[in-house]
């Protein structure tokens, strides 16, 4: 009975240290799943000396982990962002793996000295990224870039674990039944397709019965969030009994669920907060007290190659290869290469081989921990740096706002929110709450009075008011502050102000001719930018036209542009490398080369004819 007391003490100890070390992490940025690992490490057998070597429950307590994890991410991912950016973040998760744990499993095989089976098995365990690494570098790491970029990696992220997962299952299957390429047939293919078939369908299945659950069950707001986590773990088992990938089927009933209006939605958000936070630090704990760090030196050379060879080489080839169709610009497409971390799925899939009792076993472990710890250090610690590089870091749209999602009891028509007056907020300034927004009660200095008898609100008032569902981001401006001033604001957005409803032809007479299209000056210049940008236009998007670019400063509650800046100073570009260009802009580079070699080659013509002329 002692052992199990001193078992507890041991984890919950690790487990608050591990908590603690969040307060260094977010102090001095450093990245905080490596702490967690670093901390399993150190208190585990070459640290502490804690044993722990049950790899059959490591792989089940990092699987349930990863369920919680994913659940939240796609509970937390909004369904515009996933209607934004589906077709490329689901070509990354899938055909992105597929590139990644090939072009790496070349590299692997010659350096290692495997078979390319073996050098693929490897590359499928490390070719997801981790969506625990990078959910919490962009939801809190304080980096604001655009929301396209932002929702293609988080969706990907939560999408590619089921492809490498699958990926590495058949392939230890087939180098441990010892039929080599004979084992690679069509039924793995069949058998891939159905997985992924049943888990989007069971995950839509299941967030429909979440939603359904929550809305219709009478109980105590303390049990709902249970219910809900619960549900979603019975979504991820029994897609997996029937033969499907519940990974995915828990992140579809994710983003089903948190797309739909629940009861209590502010209490399950919190607890699932925590939860994600629990499920990250006892995987990557757990994952951490499985390695043997004195194992490490026999590999280490060939691991940290591979580990930079997936780094620069592999990850960015097959995001490129993968995104040439769709319109990124190249410092996109190069900042979501870059933005490939591995994590605790990549050791956990590294458990596979060793489960399988496949010869040289530790040694997939090993590298694939190697490869993590590079990759959270190298792109862990330079994503804002690269960010802002790359160009990529937008000013942000609002300062600081504080609001609090008040739970109301039952099924109601209307939320309560309460939002505490920030200086130099509009409403401050005299704009009114809209009508369709009704305030009740304002909180000052301690005191509670009705909307009506607080006359003008005050800096640090708290106001609580009722609204419709999903109007809250329309009232965000007006109690929030201004955002902080910065020089290079201006400069981003351009020294220049123009109606979004002017001519675009105007344009066209001013900075041309033959700026335009004839189509294009029949069209204002917010219709011009759309069609631009793909017909959506989001906050700090840029459309150059010849010498001047057009920037969106503000877009209203509709998506309309209501601003536009205009830029007659050429931005420099962020890489000069010929690197990370999608298809449109290398047919424009093919044919401004033409171009160029059509006019050298009739130069000379000209010259010959000039001469003669002079001649005669």
């Amino acid at each position: 009975m002692q052992a199990f007391y001193i078992v507890v003490l041991v984890s919950t100890a690790l487990i608050l240290i591990a908590a603690f070390s969040s307060l260094l992490a977010f102090r001095f940025g450093a990245p905080l799943l490596l702490l967690f690992l670093v901390i399993g490490l150190l208190a585990g057998t070459d640290g502490l000396g804690i044993e722990f070597s049950n790899n059959y429950l490591a792989y089940i307590l990092g699987s349930l982990a990863l369920a919680i994890i994913l659940f939240d991410s796609g509970f937390g991912t909004p369904i515009q962002a996933f209607k934004l950016a589906a077709a490329p973040a689901l070509t990354l998760a899938s055909v992105g793996v597929l590139l990644t744990a090939a072009i790496f499993g070349l590299a692997a095989s010659w350096l290692l000295h495997f078979s390319w089976l073996e050098g693929l098995l490897l590359g499928s365990i490390v070719a997801s990224t981790d969506a625990a690494a990078v959910f919490f570098l962009l939801r809190i790491g304080g980096i604001n870039i655009r929301d396209k970029v932002r929702s293609t990696l988080e969706v990907e992220s939560g999408t590619n674990d089921p492809m490498a997962i699958f990926l590495t299952i058949a392939l230890v299957e087939v180098i441990g039944s010892g039929q080599g390429y004979h084992g690679i047939n069509i039924g793995m293919l069949v058998m891939f397709i159905e997985e992924m078939g049943l888990g989007v369908i069971l995950g839509l299945l299941g967030g429909m019965m979440i939603v359904l659950v929550a809305g219709k069950l009478e109980t105590d707001r303390g049990l709902t969030p249970i219910f809900v986590l619960a549900l979603a773990l019975l979504v991820f088992s029994f897609t997996g009994a029937v033969g499907g990938s519940g990974f995915l089927a828990v992140y579809v009933a994710g983003i089903y669920a948190g797309s739909r209006r629940i009861p209590n939605s502010a209490s399950i958000k919190r607890f699932q907060d925590g939860m994600t936070w629990l499920a990250q630090i006892i995987m990557f704990l757990v994952l951490g007290l499985l390695a043997t760090p004195s194992q490490f030196p026999a590999i280490a050379v060939p691991a940290i190659l591979l580990a930079f060879f997936l780094i620069f080489v592999a990850r960015p080839l097959a995001v490129w290869l993968c995104l040439l169709p769709y319109d990124y610009t190249q410092p996109e497409t190069g900042f979501l290469a870059w933005v490939g971390l591995r994590g605790a799925v990549s050791i956990l899939l590294a458990i596979m081989p060793i489960l399988g009792n496949l010869d040289g076993s530790r040694t997939y472990f090993n590298v694939a921990f190697i490869v993590v710890l590079v990759s959270l250090l190298v792109q862990g610690w330079t994503i804002k740096p690269m960010a802002r590089r790359l160009n990529l870091i937008i000013p942000p749209r609002l300062g600081a706002v504080d609001k609090v999602e008040v739970d109301l009891p039952g099924a109601v028509n209307h939320e309560l929110l309460s939002y505490r007056v920030a200086k130099d907020s509009p409403v401050l300034k005299g704009e009114r709450i809209p009508r369709w927004a009704m305030p009740s009660l304002v909180v000052r200095d301690g005191r509670s009075m009705r909307y009506q008898y607080a006359g003008r609100l005050r800096e640090n008032d708290l106001v609580y008011l009722f609204i419709v569902p999903s109007y809250s981001r329309l009232l965000d401006r007006l109690f929030a502050s201004r955002p902080p001033v910065d020089p290079e604001d201006a400069d981003f957005f351009g020294a220049f102000s123009l109606s979004p409803l002017r001519p675009a032809s105007d344009l066209d007479a001013a900075y041309g001719p033959g700026l335009l299209s004839e189509h294009e000056k029949t069209l204002t210049i917010a219709e011009l930018m759309r069609q631009r940008l793909g017909g959506r236009a989001e906050y700090a998007d840029r459309v150059r036209l010849g010498s001047i670019i057009l920037i969106v400063r503000d877009i209203d509650e509709t998506d309309h542009i209501s601003s536009v800046g205009m830029s007659l100073e050429a931005v420099e570009p962020a890489m000069n490398l010929p690197i990370f260009l999608n298809f449109h802009e290398i047919a424009q580079r093919i044919r401004s080369a033409l171009t160029r070699r059509r006019e050298a080659s009739a130069s000379p013509v000209s010259q010959t004819l000039d001469g003669g002329e002079k001649e005669d």
